[in-house]
């Protein structure tokens, strides 16, 4: 399987299954909500997240007041019935739950889904449903496009991009910075949870402010306006740059032209700087 042009090992598609198709998953309630449900719940604080079911569920973006958290087994959802199930489903969407699937998106694929909104069992998630699933949203890695000029000038300040670029992490956690000093011949930083401390300290010690967008190695820094960075990418030369866009795990490490992926990481209120590599490890 291929997905945004990146390969996907048959290992990394069961992760992925089980990660929308979970044997339990969560459902976040006000107290009321789960008094009307009649459903046992725990404070969410006290919720046991992995990394990969905070993000599946975009727990993040969760409303505060949906302070209680319900586990359902597959079985115990059926056993609701349709009427309650279309009743939590609504409330997730409310609550800003993620990985709630809309019929309408992949009607052409699945097409005697019974509900507007539905969860994710094993057997939807076929290899076109996965595909579409992870593909949402994202652009794809443009690697195969990049020259081996490119690639052979890149080397000498990113002697490791080639190698991580149009690969997914094997979990949630891997972020930009890691994927930029991973890149910059960091060991093993493309698998971290990488923090803003360590990726400040690599700027500090490896790069200098400036740098051009058509030359390799100028690492594009977009800071907040309380100066804090958020997102980090770095260009290869010949108009191509070298990214992944967030921590989770449907997100690839890609190569985009520096156009595209300038667009893809503008936010309001956040402003693009540069730093240039000024050595290899």
């Amino acid at each position: 399987m291929r997905v945004l042009n990146v390969p996907v090992p048959d290992e990394l598609q069961t992760l992925w299954r089980g990660w929308l198709a979970p044997a339990r998953q969560p459902f976040f309630l006000t107290a009321a909500e789960a008094e009307a449900f009649d459903l046992p719940t725990i404070p969410r604080a006290e919720a046991k997240l992995t990394p990969e079911k905070r993000d599946t569920n975009a727990v993040w973006g969760i409303a505060a007041e949906a302070d209680r958290v319900a586990w359902l087994t597959l079985e115990e959802w059926y056993n609701l019935g349709p009427r309650l199930q279309r009743g939590l489903l609504t409330l997730q969407v409310r609550h800003n739950r993620g990985n709630l699937p809309r019929r309408r998106d992949f009607a052409d694929l699945l097409p005697d889904l019974p509900q507007a909104r539905f969860l994710w069992t094993p057997e939807l998630l076929t290899d076109a449903v996965l595909e579409r699933v992870v593909s949402a949203g994202n652009p794809p890695c443009q690697k195969a496009q990049v020259s081996e000029s490119v690639w052979e000038a890149a080397s000498t300040r990113l002697p490791r991009v080639r190698e991580l670029a149009g690969t997914f992490a094997s979990h949630s956690g891997a972020n930009c910075f890691g994927a930029v000093m991973g890149a910059a011949g960091v060991a093993g930083a493309e698998s971290e949870w990488m923090q803003r401390e360590p990726f400040e300290a690599f700027l500090q010690e490896r790069t200098r402010p400036g740098g051009k967008d058509d030359q390799p190695g100028t690492l594009l820094l977009w800071r907040s306006s309380d100066g804090l960075v958020q997102h980090a990418a770095v260009t290869l030369g010949g108009g191509w740059a070298f990214q992944k866009a967030s921590q989770v795990w449907y997100s690839p490490r890609v190569v985009l032209s520096v156009d595209d992926l300038k667009r893809a990481a503008r936010q309001r209120g956040n402003r693009l700087s540069r730093h240039h590599l000024i050595s290899a490890l």
